[in-house]
């Protein structure tokens, strides 16, 4: 068993929005990757962040997304630098799960995100921090990608189409 399908892009990208809707689609389970951190761990990314810093989160993170890319069968988004770890994007290469990146412009994902105040990495400057995590991620996410979605323009319903629109079209499950 493995995810029908797993959606990476950065922060404001629109993974767990569409991701939500394209598990309702593909009539599937939802999971986020933040969210399995959370459960496994038994407390908040914040609190991780705070205590453990980055690198803590992210092995945590490497360890959750490996055991859903085995365990789970539905729709899964990862969080936007759980790339940034090697053995993350080793069990996604190992993994028959399709990756799709969900692409966004820089001002686009600004707009998405406001003030940045709900997410960690973000808080110190949305728009200077998002354009610095784009270029050291995007080779990350291109290395994994099987499919690439741009979002800009669409609201996460069609995006979600277009993503099952694109599975259909590969034969994959959905």
């Amino acid at each position: 068993m493995s995810p029908r399908v797993v959606l990476v892009g950065l922060p404001g990208a629109g993974k767990t929005t569409t991701g939500r809707r394209l598990a309702r689609l593909l009539r599937v389970r939802f999971a986020d990757s933040d969210d399995l951190v959370s459960r496994s761990s038994g407390r908040t990314v914040q609190d991780i962040l705070a205590t453990e810093g980055e690198s803590g989160f992210r092995a945590l993170e490497a360890e959750a997304v490996s055991d859903a890319l085995i365990r789970f069968d539905g729709v899964l988004a990862l969080g936007g630098g759980a790339l940034t770890t090697e053995r993350t994007r080793a069990a996604l290469a190992g993994s028959p799960a399709p990756v799709v990146l969900l692409r966004t412009t820089v001002p686009t994902l600004v707009e998405r995100v406001g003030d940045g105040r709900s997410r960690p990495l973000l808080a110190a400057g949305p728009a200077d921090r998002l354009q610095v995590l784009a270029a050291e991620r995007e080779p990350d996410y291109l290395e994994v990608a099987t499919m690439i979605i741009d979002t800009d323009g669409s609201t996460p319903g069609q995006v979600a189409v277009a993503v099952a629109a694109r599975l259909r079209g590969t034969g994959q499950p959905g």
